[in-house]
């Protein structure tokens, strides 16, 4: 990709993605309005919710969201209560696409109850408006002292969406200035973060242009959850990939008098592991494909969109920038030709420096590696030397403890809770969460979210006997008549999403399909999550497998080994289980959620596994390419010593865009960015600093069998001079 370096292409990409982001940043702004958070929506086809939601359409007003208000007074509801819930209920009904069903008084007096059909609609914003709008005059119309909401499946649904749209802004906000002020610290220039930063915005709209397109116009399903994370996905690995990109551009540049060819360079060295690392974080994103989940099947291709299109930018707008700014663009840390790029703070000023630029300069180099310098292989100073030679002490006592550590966090996976309810999924106060209290308080909680049972009419007896019959249902009522089906509506005894809803909706299903020519079919909001929780457990025993047979093929190729893939794996799977297992009890005792959502491991494995190996892949591919040149064991420290510094600044990236998700008011996304924030520092500063090193010089140049460098004939070409920083015990 050289040609876009010259002086005249150079101009023209950055050019083209200007216009690209001006074309579709309008689109990325009208992104929430394509999203569905409806749980109905994830659902698979052959899921009985399903059939039955396609069997309702056939129903007057049957595709419509029920909408509940809830009215209630402590005292008692008085006869002007009672008589303002029916001026309510009237003024309710140009909402209504069928009958309303109600008030029904409480037996207590002191709630009563109506429910609303809401028709569905594709415009999610049209959709909450309606129910905003019913909301305003509910309470405009509430008598003084009585407590009212509108909530049911169509208040959460408005809630949810209100939330996700209000907040995509200050999302947007807060993880690009999390970037920038990184970026200020890692670079300490005023003017390099800038072009980093500019350039994964550009990526970020044009991501989430792309999506909206494909949201609207071929049936890909978006929601809340899948478009945040899409941003700090985009925005994390993004300015991942700058890190990596900048820093072996200005090593170098101090190899280099012209900046073009010391960008082609570190374009040359670099950019196969960028490459490598962002296809198998797509590769696995699209391994999502295979999922039940319509939920899961869109994140798939949002996320390997986001990640293409980072790499794409990063890769061509970026290196575009950097050249046409030049090395001045570093000041006031200005890589200059000659100089040596790892010398310490100390060693910048005076004498000092003078002396490590013409031992630099006068080193001889490596016979057949002309761009490495005996100085380069005997001077490494820096924090991440001094961990390498800790480490190299005892690199199988390193390995054993920090394996041990990593296991004894894996014993919070009994903390793990997954399942939590969709009223609690909020972290703050919603009219929706507090209409379900006021219903469990004085009826059967299902009245909240109605149960649903279509069946032939038939049978029509039969099945209205056995619903009633069984121990789970409150109430059951006929709503209604469409060619050969009946309608029943079914009011639970148990909270919706409950355990104890989704046994009484499983017993329900077993009870009515024994029922001959019934053909009985059990739905309704508590029957749908159900089996989006049912479909999220299998799309996790399917999905993960997959991912990792397909990263494990991915690291064979890159590596070119096999004993290195299959401990990368190892490594990064136990990172995986330590960070859920840390995460399970951050959950609980210090966050005090009350669950966490099915799909979170699925959705934590994706991102940990995809992007853990990541970090790893930079690291092993750079042991690599110095064990090719100065042996194993140099190789190890010194590509721990020259990488250590730029993946640690990446990885803290990207837990700290993944930690945005944390303001989210809600439960599911706020988990999310906790456990991969946690589980990228995990792997970033243990697995990737301690562990993986440890077991590479433990085992030596056999973690690359069957390779070529796994044989003895295979050696460094000369022996490099011994650093003080480097025991002489180890032999390479």
């Amino acid at each position: 990709m050289s040609w876009i370096l010259g002086r005249r292409s150079a101009w023209f990409v950055i050019a083209f993605w200007i216009v690209v982001a001006a074309a579709l940043s309008p689109l990325a702004f009208h992104l929430p309005q394509a999203e569905k958070n409806d749980a109905a929506a994830f659902l698979p086809a052959e899921a009985e919710s399903t059939r039955l939601l396609a069997a309702q359409r056939e129903f007057p007003g049957g595709d419509a969201v029920p909408t509940v208000v809830v009215m209630t007074r402590p005292s008692g509801l008085a006869a002007r209560d009672r008589t303002a819930a029916t001026a309510i209920a009237a003024a309710l009904r140009p909402f209504a696409s069928g009958r309303i069903l109600g008030p029904v008084l409480s037996p207590n007096g002191r709630t009563l109850v109506f429910t609303v059909p809401l028709a569905q609609s594709d415009d999610v914003a049209r959709f909450t408006d309606e129910v905003r709008q019913m909301r305003r005059i509910t309470a405009g119309l509430a008598p003084p002292g009585t407590q009212i909401a509108v909530t049911g499946p169509a208040g959460l649904v408005a809630d949810t969406y209100h939330l996700f749209s209000t907040i995509e802004s200050r999302l947007l906000l807060v993880t690009a200035g999390i970037v920038a002020v990184i970026l200020l610290v890692v670079y300490r220039s005023p003017l390099l973060w800038l072009v980093p930063l500019a350039s994964v915005g550009i990526a970020d709209q044009a991501a989430a242009g792309i999506i909206d397109l494909l949201a609207r116009h071929s049936g890909l399903t978006v929601n809340g959850q899948s478009s945040g994370i899409l941003r700090v996905l985009v925005f994390g690995a993004g300015t991942d990939y700058a890190l990596l990109l900048i820093a072996r551009y200005r090593e170098e540049l101090t190899r280099h008098r012209d900046p073009r060819h010391a960008m082609r360079q570190a374009m040359r060295r670099a950019g196969p592991a960028i490459v490598a690392s962002a296809g198998t974080v797509v590769i696995g994103m699209l391994c999502l494909l295979v999922g039940e989940l319509a939920s899961d099947r869109g994140l798939g291709p949002v996320g390997a969109i986001g990640i293409s299109t980072a790499l794409v930018t990063m890769t061509t707008l970026l290196p575009a920038a950097l050249v046409l700014c030049g090395r001045r663009l570093f000041w006031p840390r200005i890589p200059h030709f000659g100089e040596h790029p790892p010398v310490t703070e100390a060693a910048r000023h005076g004498a000092a420096a003078r002396s490590a630029h013409a031992a630099a300069l006068a080193a001889p180099t490596v016979p057949g590696h002309e761009d490495l310098t005996e100085f380069d292989l005997a001077e490494e100073p820096g924090r991440w030397v001094r961990v390498g030679t800790a480490i190299d002490r005892r690199p199988r006592t390193v390995w054993v403890i920090t394996s041990l550590l990593l296991g004894g966090l894996t014993l919070g996976l009994f903390a793990m809770d997954t399942s939590l309810r969709g009223d609690q999924g909020f972290r703050r106060d919603v009219e929706s969460v507090r209409g379900v209290d006021l219903v469990a308080a004085d009826f059967p909680p299902g009245v909240a979210a109605p149960t649903y049972v279509i069946a032939n009419t038939s049978a029509a007896a039969a099945v209205e006997a056995t619903v009633r019959a069984a121990p789970g249902v409150a109430a059951v009522a006929e709503t209604g008549r469409a060619g050969h089906q009946v309608q029943f509506l079914v009011v639970l005894r148990e909270r919706p999403d409950s355990a104890a809803s989704f046994a009484a909706v499983r017993d329900l299903r077993r009870r009515v399909h024994r029922i001959p020519d019934a053909a009985a079919m059990v739905g309704g909001n508590t029957a749908v999550n159900l089996d989006v929780r049912r479909a999220a457990v299998r799309d996790r025993t399917v999905v993960i497998p997959l991912v990792l047979a397909v990263v494990f093929a991915v690291l064979i190729f890159l590596l070119r080994a096999i004993i290195a893939p299959l401990l990368l794996m190892v490594t990064v799977v136990l990172s995986y289980l330590a960070a859920l297992g840390a995460s399970a009890v951050a959950y609980r005792w210090l966050f005090g959620f009350p669950g966490a959502d099915p799909s979170l491991p699925l959705f934590a494995f994706i991102f940990l596994v995809a992007l853990g190996v990541d970090y790893n892949i930079f690291l092993m591919t750079r042991v690599r390419e110095e064990a090719q040149r100065i042996g194993a064991r140099p190789g190890v420290l010194h590509a721990l010593a020259v990488t250590g510094g730029v993946i640690t600044s990446a990885g803290i990236v990207l837990a700290a865009t993944f930690s945005a998700l944390i303001i989210f008011p809600l439960v599911q996304l706020a988990e999310i960015g906790f456990v991969v924030a946690f589980g990228v520092l995990l792997d970033t500063l243990v697995v990737r600093s301690v562990l993986v090193p440890a077991l590479s010089l433990d085992i030596g140049r056999r973690i690359w069998w069957p390779g070529r460098l796994a044989r003895p004939d295979q050696a460094a070409p000369v022996e490099p001079v011994r650093s003080r920083h480097w025991p002489k015990s180890r032999q390479t």
